[in-house]
């Protein structure tokens, strides 16, 4: 992972769901809002993606103004459109319709060639009692590795 600059990490997404699949994939930006990128005035807790008209489109990701930006500044919520191949949106869709599940993603990076990427997961939501479980092997592990410190 050299090279890669992570902007945004969405930790709570892998709490509150089971990951069944990984994509990349490149997002449409305003020249502000890549400056604001670069700067990590992103944030992708609340945000989700849907496919509409055959494009996939992600909602809730907050890229604060530019500092500089003036009147070329955009809205901070905007839908922004995600870069998928046909092939894998098609594929995306019949996750999100026969099985019910949501596309969530996970993180934000800028990579190697300086391009902005999201990775997007294929998630099932969890249950509470699955989270309780998650929570209880998390604190488990925990205290195995500091019972081999010891």
């Amino acid at each position: 992972m050299s090279g890669i600059k992570l902007v945004a990490n969405n930790k709570k997404a892998r709490h509150d769901y089971f990951i069944e699949e990984t994509y990349e994939a490149g997002i449409v930006l305003t020249g502000t809002e890549i400056k604001s990128v670069r700067q990590g005035k992103v944030s992708i807790k609340e945000s989700f993606a849907k496919v509409e008209n055959g494009e996939m489109i992600i909602y809730g990701m907050n890229i604060s103004p530019y500092d500089h930006g003036n009147r070329y500044n955009v809205d901070p919520l905007r839908p922004r459109k995600l870069l998928l191949h046909k092939k894998e949106i098609q594929k995306l869709i019949g996750y999100i319709t026969l099985k019910g599940l949501t596309l969530v993603p996970l993180r934000m990076y800028i990579n190697e060639q300086g391009r902005a990427k999201v990775e997007l997961a294929v998630a099932r939501g969890k249950k509470d009692h699955d989270k309780r479980d998650s929570i209880a092997k998390r604190d488990a592990d925990r205290r195995m590795q500091q019972a081999m410190r010891r």
